[in-house]
């Protein structure tokens, strides 16, 4: 069960997918944020495969996504998944996602909450208007390892520890064809009124009316998306905050990531 797959069980180019860990039970879907891929998981999956089945995709312009269906906005993507999921045969699951990708979290939830049984935004975009608009211009531009390391540490708490060669590895993604248009692309999806007026934002009274658990992890010190008051998010919303934590969190804090996510797949009381 562990792999990588473009699904094309029709005449469609669907976004790739790898699926990893036990094969019983409804299984956890991860989306990565903007300008990552599915490495975005590395630290926090392997705590997770023996937990519940995982579902971890490279969206739409991104990866080996680059030149799937759904490039462009989170809508597109939250459309590209959902078809993707359906097509393999995946009727209900938990979702997560992480900055951009909670955005498209939320988004396939609002779409089809009879198929998600909880939702799980780590630092999700989609909030409030509020962004670090320059800071993602720069990263969604840089194309070398130094380049990302300077703007990754930006985006990240203090004392982000990542493996040997991980900001090489994310350069050489970015060197695939059409890699920086997309990701230009994908940049401009998010600030539909222009950047002046910050990111789109999903419409608060349908997320309040989601049937399923919504819970939402953010860093106190995110750099990227502000962490909010409790009091900003819908009602039905759980939050939970990580001291010293910035916007990276499935690098900066893996274990916390992966104790947030194995709470939503627990089973609950008999």
């Amino acid at each position: 069960m562990d792999g990588i797959r473009a699904a094309n069980l029709s005449s469609r180019n669907d976004p790739a997918f790898r699926r990893i860990g036990k094969a019983e039970g409804a299984p956890l879907v991860l989306l990565h944020g903007f300008g990552g891929n599915m490495r975005t998981w590395n630290r926090v999956f392997p705590l997770l495969k023996n937990d519940v089945p995982l579902i971890i995709f490279d969206l739409p312009g991104h990866g080996k996504s680059i030149h799937s269906d759904g490039r462009g906005g989170a809508g597109r993507m939250a459309k590209a998944i959902l078809e993707t999921l359906e097509e393999n045969g995946i009727e209900r699951f938990h979702a997560a996602g992480h900055s951009m990708g909670g955005a498209v979290a939320a988004l396939v939830a609002m779409r089809a909450p009879d198929k998600v049984l909880s939702l799980n935004l780590i630092a999700p975009g989609g909030m409030a208007p509020d962004i670090e608009a320059g800071l993602l211009e720069r990263f969604s531009k840089a194309e070398d390892a130094d380049e990302l390391e300077a703007v990754i540490r930006q985006m990240a708490g203090p004392g982000l520890d990542v493996p040997e060669g991980y900001f090489q590895a994310a350069a050489e993604f970015r060197q695939a064809p059409g890699a920086m248009e997309a990701l230009a692309e994908t940049y401009a999806a998010m600030f539909p009124d222009g950047r002046e007026r910050g990111q789109g934002v999903l419409p608060k009274e349908q997320l309040s009316a989601l049937p399923m658990p919504v819970r939402a992890l953010w860093g106190a010190d995110d750099t990227v998306l502000p962490c909010p008051d409790k009091g900003d998010l819908p009602a039905n919303f759980i939050l939970e905050v990580l001291g010293g934590a910035g916007h990276m969190l499935p690098e900066e804090r893996p274990g916390d990531v992966a104790d947030f996510l194995r709470a939503a797949v627990a089973p609950g009381p008999a």
